[in-house]
Order: structure tokens, then sequence, then C-alpha cells
């Protein structure tokens, strides 16, 4: 998401308060709940949206390449990792 809009943060935050303990939600970021208040242009919003998030979550951090972008490296110009060669 690029640049902050009121209205999508707003939306964001209703959709998750409305499964908040009633369904189960998945979300996916490649950006660290640290930056969620830049992103969503709100610090409050997205300080609320992320204790919804994470109360009775399990949350996992991945870390590494894109796995759609896995042998797309010599494409783009990047050398592979020695991790990306042996997979």
């Amino acid at each position: 998401m690029r640049g902050s809009c009121p209205e999508a943060a707003n939306l964001s935050f209703q959709l998750i308060s409305n499964r908040y303990e009633r369904a189960s939600v998945i979300v996916t970021s490649n950006k660290s709940f640290g930056r969620w208040g830049e992103v969503f242009g709100d610090e409050t919003v997205a300080a609320a949206m992320i204790d919804r998030l994470v109360h009775h979550a399990e949350v996992h951090s991945l870390k590494g390449d894109s796995y759609r972008m896995r042998g797309r490296g010599r494409q783009l110009g990047r050398v592979p990792t020695a991790a990306t060669e042996t997979d």
C-alpha cells in the first residue's frame, strides 16, 4: 500500500474488529508491525488493529527470499545465495 488513506485504514480496522474473537483471520505483510502506522497513515488505528490481531494469535515471521521470486534472480540481475542454489 503506497501512501496513506484514512478510509482504507478505517475499513481495515472495521474488518479486523468485526472478526475479532469471532472468526479466524490470516494477514500477510512485508512490513513489520512497527511500520503499520506509516502504511495506514494513523498510528492509533494501526496499534488497535495489531492489538486485536495478535491477541490469541500465532505470529510467524518468515525471512529470506520471496518464494514467487525464486529462480528469477538471474533474470533480475541478482546472484543467488547458497541457500537458494541448493533448494
